[in-house]
């Protein structure tokens, strides 16, 4: 197989490492040139990035609002960045890198394709004008972008088939499937459950993560006189869905502890019994792997990507998304019952190794990159 040089693009720079970085790995062995992009990639970063013989490049990118402007400044500085380094396969993931990434290389001629990790706040119906209005230009976005894609890899059905329904994919026949960003069982051990019932929720802070429900449902948990913990981590986001500071300080007054934005999980994951999740919408949420690969039982939402990751009464618990009280119903059965969150805990981990090893993930991303047969 003739080796390529490849070039793949972040919106957030830990990610490369954090979601990527096997996947990254995996392209080195294979004897490709690996290049990588995200704005604000420290040196820390570039340093464990050229470790696994990937060159970093820190490329500006405006990762929230719609300004133009500053959009068509990205484009010119990947499209600057492809033909310097002369690139022959683009791969960008979430919506700003795979869109001017995709329209980036469409101008240098080059190969691209874009993985959709999640159809995100664009596709989650709120209801209000400025979603709306957000929606039909993420779609026109989404539809040039993958235009322009050799293939264009969904991280489950639902999505694949919403995008394709709502006219972001003119060519269906495009379209591939992982299950996730894969996990690496070996980074995230499993660990035994803590007697006491402690729940932990990771997610950015946002709204359509399901951080009010999340929140909610401990509150009235604590007011009944549960003596069960709840720990939340997360960055938090300027975007418009992001949770405000007074707003997490009120979750804090009700009995939520709050353990600031986590650079390793693996602490958090080991010292809770119940990992929950309940987001509006997601591609296939990593933190639920991790958990899973942690042992972890899992509460988390009846929706695309959510409902994927677990085997319902098996693994963990779906429920409504945007519902706090059944969400508050589940987690209490799981604080009441130390046996069924061992059986749960030991279901995940055995759908996680079964379906979401990383490195199962990565055979068939490489295949449908064309860079390698699937094993």
């Amino acid at each position: 197989m003739t080796a390529r040089t490849i070039l793949v693009n972040a919106s957030f720079a830990p990610s490369l490492l954090g979601f990527r970085g096997p996947l990254l790995r995996r392209m080195v062995a294979g004897g490709h040139r690996v290049h990588a992009s995200a704005p604000g990639l420290t040196d820390d970063i570039a340093v464990k990035l050229r470790a696994m013989g990937v060159t970093p490049h820190d490329v500006f990118m405006q990762r929230t609002g719609q300004n133009p402007l500053a959009d068509l400044g990205y484009l010119r500085r990947l499209f600057a960045l492809i033909r310097a380094q002369k690139i022959d396969l683009v791969l960008g993931y979430t919506i700003k890198p795979c869109v001017w990434s995709s329209l980036a290389a469409k101008l240098a001629g080059v190969e691209s394709a874009s993985l959709v990790t999640g159809l995100g706040y664009a596709f989650i119906d709120s209801g209000s004008v400025r979603q709306s209005v957000v929606r039909r230009l993420s779609i026109a976005l989404w539809r040039a972008a993958t235009a322009a894609n050799r293939v264009v890899i969904f991280q489950n059905c639902d999505d694949r088939d919403d995008f394709v329904a709502a006219g972001a994919l003119a060519d269906p026949a495009k379209a591939r499937l992982v299950d996730g960003s894969g996990v690496d069982m070996a980074d995230y051990p499993r660990t035994p459950l803590p007697p006491r019932a402690r729940f932990l929720m990771i997610a950015r802070l946002l709204g359509n993560k399901g951080v009010r429900e999340y929140a909610s449902a401990a509150a009235r948990l604590i007011a009944g006189g549960s003596t069960a913990r709840f720990a939340l981590a997360g960055f938090f986001d300027e975007g418009p869905d992001g949770i405000p500071e007074s707003e997490m300080a009120e979750f804090q007054r009700a009995g939520v502890e709050y353990l600031g934005p986590l650079s390793d999980v693996r602490g958090a994951l080991a010292d809770c019994s119940v990992y929950v999740l309940p987001s509006y919408r997601e591609g296939m949420p990593r933190t639920v792997l991790e958990a899973m690969a942690s042992g972890r039982p899992v509460v988390t939402t009846d929706v695309p990507g959510c409902r994927q990751s677990i085997v319902e009464g098996e693994s963990g618990f779906l429920v409504p998304p945007r519902d706090s009280d059944a969400l508050a119903a589940a987690m209490a059965r799981l604080a009441q019952d130390p046996d069924l969150r061992e059986t749960m805990g030991e279901a995940a981990y055995r759908r996680c190794a079964d379906v979401y090893a990383v490195d199962r993930v990565n055979d068939a991303m490489m295949a449908h990159l064309g860079l390698a047969s699937a094993a």
